[in-house]
């Protein structure tokens, strides 16, 4: 039985008697230009003399990871590795640009939540639209969720659904650099615990859930139960009050013994209250205690 070994030529397999190869002699102008059939014993006699004018370049990742036994590792490109780095974030970027031409609906939220990922943990300062006006908050991106983004400062969390975020920006004045608290640092134990039971390890911390998901605001607020805020509607309205639970179309917050629903479309901010501001909107509204 005559045997035929596969070989590939332009992408595509191509079968040839075992005893001859087609050998790529030249590219010229992206074309292949092709040699006569040789006999096997010539094609490895010219391999191997190919083999010995390659250039060998020192690979300090591979030299580094046999002293310290952990194996060899395949490169993950041909050029080094800042300039993989470099080529990765250009691509990351151009596929974000590519997307957001083909779906223009899509722009704003996927530009803005690529914006607040690079800033986790860094001061921005959002333009908001809050009924009809333009309002600025500043303070460090805290959660970046599939729909909203949640910045912190030294006094209050504030939620902004992406529709109501006109523009965002960093500080004037302070550099643009990524810092060691926009990472999360995992431990043998971590990773052993995140590899046996995910979902319960993730579920059980904001600094994960934040690494792993993206939350709709309605699921975030739902882990803020019992907390006081002040809610800023699109009829021009604010709402004050406890959140109670969040449905899949409505937040509810109580009032004391007065309980709110609030669809959640209508919601343009939230911002949570201290304590003071609680005792001072009882005293204004005249209620004792």
């Amino acid at each position: 039985m005559k045997r035929e070994i596969v070989v590939f030529q332009d992408n595509l397999p191509v079968h040839t008697p075992s005893h001859s190869y087609n050998i790529i002699t030249e590219m010229q102008k992206g074309a292949l230009v092709m040699q006569d059939e040789i006999r096997h014993e010539e094609y490895v006699k010219l391999l191997l003399e190919k083999r010995k004018q390659e250039i060998i370049k020192s690979d300090p990742v591979n030299e580094i990871n046999l002293m310290s036994g952990e194996g060899l590792t395949s490169p993950i490109s041909s050029v080094s590795l800042e300039e993989t780095r470099i080529l990765q974030e250009y691509m990351e970027q151009k596929n974000l640009f590519h997307t957001t031409s083909v779906d223009t609906n899509k722009r704003k939220v996927l530009t803005l939540r690529r914006f607040f990922q690079k800033k986790r943990n860094q001061q921005v300062i959002i333009y908001a639209n809050i009924a009809g006006e333009i309002t600025l908050y500043k303070g460090k991106v805290n959660a970046i969720g599939r729909d909203f983004v949640t910045i912190t400062n030294l006094k209050d969390r504030i939620w902004i659904p992406y529709d109501h975020i006109d523009a965002a920006n960093i500080p004037y004045g302070i550099p643009n650099y990524s810092n060691t608290h926009q990472h999360y640092l995992y431990d043998n134990d971590l990773r052993k615990k995140l590899l046996l039971n995910f979902g319960e390890v993730v579920s059980q911390k904001d600094a994960l859930i934040q690494q792993f998901h993206f939350e709709s605001l309605r699921t975030n607020l739902a882990r803020w139960e019992n907390t006081w805020v002040k809610v800023k509607l699109s009829n021009h309205e604010t709402c004050y009050g406890k959140i109670n639970n969040s449905s899949e179309n409505t937040l509810r917050i109580k009032h004391f013994r007065k309980a709110h629903e609030i669809p959640l479309e209508q919601i343009e901010a939230i911002e949570t209250i201290r304590l003071f501001q609680i005792f001072t909107r009882l005293v204004k509204i005249g209620l004792k205690f």
